[in-house]
C-alpha cells in the first residue's frame, strides 16, 4: 500500500513538473517576435530567435510577424488637380519595428491594417489631388509614390509600424467617363495630327518654291552657256568658210551646190540641165 502511495505521488510531482515545463518556455522562430503580458502589461519583449521563458498560468505571450508584410488597399476613387475622377489602386509594404509601442497602440495587425488604410489613402488622396491626370501617369508618379510613403512612415512610426514602400497597381478612369475622355482624347490627336499635316504642307510648298527657283536659275545659266557656246562655234564655222573660200573659190562653190543637189534629191533621181551651174565646173575641168 506504501510503495502504491508513492508511486502515485511520484506521478503526480512528474505531470507536475512537466506542466510546469511546458508553461513556462515559449519558443520564438526566426521570422517571429514576441510580447510577454502579465495581466495586461508588457513584462518582456522577444525579438530574438530561440526558447524565452515566462511565468506559468500568469503570463500571455503574443506573437508577431517580424518579416516584411503586403496590405493591399481597397481602389478609391480620386479627383486630380484638373478635375478628373480616377480610381486608383493601392498596396503598402510594412512590418512591425517596434513590438512595445505596436502591442500599447495596435494590440493587433488587424487593429494596425485599419489605421494603415486610413492614413495611406489619406495621403494618397492629399498627393493625387495636387497633380494633374497626366502627371499621375507619368514619371511625376514616382515622386508623387515617394512622398506618400515618407508621410505614411512619419504618421504610422508611433504606433512601432514601418511603412517600407507605397505603390500604384493601376489608376483607371472610372467607366462612366471613360468614354467622353476617350472620345475628348481622340479629338485632341486629331487636331494634334492636322495641324502637323498643315505645317508639314507648308513646308512642302517652300521647298517646292525654292527647289523651282533652283531649276529656274540652273536652265537660264545653261541657256546662257549654250548660246555663248553656240555663238563661238557659228562664229568658228563662218572663220572656217571664209578661209576656204579664200583659198578655192571655184571648189568651194562646187562642193557648196553638191550639198544643195544631194539634200534636194536625196531619195529621187537628179536630172541636170546643160547649163547647170555643177556642170559649168565638170565642162571646165574636163
Amino acid at each position: 500500500m506504501k510503495k502504491t502511495t508513492k508511486f502515485t505521488i511520484l506521478g503526480i510531482i512528474i505531470v507536475i513538473v512537466i506542466l510546469f515545463i511546458t508553461t513556462s518556455l515559449f519558443i520564438v522562430n526566426q521570422e517571429q517576435q514576441a510580447v510577454v503580458l502579465r495581466f495586461g502589461q508588457i513584462k518582456k519583449v522577444v525579438t530574438e530567435p530561440g526558447i524565452s521563458f515566462k511565468t506559468p498560468f500568469i503570463d500571455n505571450v503574443v506573437k508577431f510577424e517580424k518579416r516584411l508584410m503586403l496590405y493591399d488597399i481597397e481602389p478609391e476613387r480620386i479627383i486630380t488637380a484638373d478635375k478628373k475622377t480616377v480610381i486608383v489602386d493601392t498596396y503598402t509594404i510594412w512590418r512591425i519595428n517596434d513590438p512595445k509601442t505596436f502591442m500599447e497602440s495596435m494590440r493587433s495587425v488587424q487593429l494596425a491594417l485599419t489605421r494603415i488604410d486610413d492614413v495611406v489613402y489619406s495621403n494618397v488622396r492629399d498627393l493625387v489631388a495636387k497633380y494633374t491626370l497626366d502627371e499621375v501617369l507619368s514619371k511625376k508618379r514616382e515622386e508623387m509614390l515617394t512622398e506618400i510613403t515618407k508621410r505614411s512612415g512619419e504618421n504610422l512610426k508611433q504606433f512601432g509600424i514601418e511603412i517600407v514602400d507605397v505603390r500604384v497597381k493601376r489608376t483607371d478612369l472610372p467607366p462612366d467617363i471613360s468614354k467622353s475622355v476617350y472620345n475628348r482624347m481622340m479629338a485632341e490627336r486629331y487636331s494634334i495630327a492636322a495641324q502637323i499635316r498643315a505645317e508639314g504642307q507648308r513646308e512642302a510648298e517652300i521647298i517646292k518654291a525654292e527647289a523651282d527657283k533652283k531649276v529656274k536659275i540652273i536652265t537660264s545659266e545653261a541657256q546662257k552657256n549654250a548660246e555663248i557656246i553656240r555663238g563661238t562655234a557659228d562664229a568658228s564655222i563662218i572663220s572656217i568658210y571664209a578661209e576656204a573660200y579664200n583659198k578655192s573659190p571655184d571648189f568651194f562653190e562646187l562642193r557648196r551646190l553638191a550639198d544643195i543637189y544631194q539634200q534636194s534629191f536625196k531619195d529621187g533621181m537628179l536630172i541636170l540641165s546643160p547649163d547647170s551651174p555643177i556642170l559649168k565646173f565638170l565642162y571646165e575641168g574636163k
